[in-house]
């Protein structure tokens, strides 16, 4: 009599599962912090608490109630803290899609004012990547608003994650103290778990110099009082290899300048969105805020 048997994906070779498991470690120990997975209900609510803290939701609000997270969390998914001491500092949220994909959804992952600069984010991603590839996952999908330059610079340069597709929208209105009432527009990222080039020891490149010197040109910057200019009216922005800017800190822009807020918004929607729907691809980004999109090239 044989019973049934679950789907399990292919595993990674254990070396690699070995090597993610001590990188994860390792970056705990950096951040000073006790990366965990959590189950228990007392958990879930402080994560759910925490959510809410961090993306400044009303009362009685937040990104995830803590009955979803025990749900999710008894189904086999993944939700983990990062502790110093007994105390929360930062979590992470994730769900796994249909079996055939091999890969995890990462939902939405935080951290308090109080953990901020001590590598918590490294550390909680670490800890994901070899979660999921302890159970046989390939990839790991998450969104991101491509807007906010230092989530770009964290998720393409330190991670080596690639943006696969533009999302206008992709929430809808959220009306949080974070996204504001604006649309949503989101960069879907994925991950590749068990490439060679992990994020472990991985070195920031100013990716937009080193495209510069190959002849890239801008197809979105901003003018001397911030707005932005696409290409077209700069005089430029044709070209194999181009660069997309984006303000250095649009969350305080939407708080200043919500109008100005917008505008970056829609342009960057029409450039960057415009550019991966004509099957351009995101190759890098840098700390000084600049997308490097390089056009496939005809055969």
């Amino acid at each position: 009599m044989t019973g049934h048997i679950p789907y399990a994906p292919p595993g990674p070779p254990p070396s690699v599962v070995a090597g993610a498991e001590l990188a994860a470690a390792r970056a705990a120990s950096e951040a000073e912090v006790a990366v965990r997975q959590l189950t228990e209900v007392e958990d879930l609510a402080a994560v759910s608490l925490l959510l809410r803290r961090v993306w400044h939701a009303e009362p009685g609000g937040g990104p995830v109630p803590t009955e979803l997270l025990r749900a999710m969390a008894v189904a086999g998914n993944y939700v983990s803290g990062a502790f110093d001491g007994d105390e929360l500092l930062g979590a992470c949220v994730g769900f796994f899609g249909a079996p055939a994909h091999g890969a995890l959804h990462s939902h939405i992952a935080g951290v308090l004012p109080a953990g901020l600069g001590r590598g918590l984010g490294l550390a909680l991603k670490l800890h994901q990547r070899a979660w999921a590839l302890r159970r046989g996952a390939e990839t790991i999908s998450w969104t991101f608003d491509p807007l906010v330059r230092r989530n770009a610079h964290f998720n393409l340069t330190k991670l080596g994650a690639r943006p696969d597709r533009y999302l206008p929208d992709f929430y809808g209105p959220l009306h949080d103290g974070i996204n504001g009432t604006g649309a949503t527009d989101r960069l879907l990222l994925a991950w590749d778990l068990a490439g060679a080039a992990g994020p472990e020891g991985r070195e920031p490149v100013d990716a937009a110099a080193l495209s510069r010197a190959r002849g890239a040109v801008p197809a979105l910057s901003a003018d001397a009082d911030g707005r932005p200019v696409t290409g077209a009216a700069g005089g430029a922005g044709d070209g194999p290899v181009l660069l997309v800017a984006v303000p250095p800190d649009i969350e305080e822009l939407r708080r200043t300048d919500p109008a100005l807020g917008r505008s970056w918004r829609l342009a960057l929607r029409e450039v960057l969105g415009g550019l991966m729907s004509e099957g351009a691809e995101v190759t890098g980004f840098d700390r000084a805020g600049w997308y490097v999109v390089e056009r496939k090239q005809d055969s």
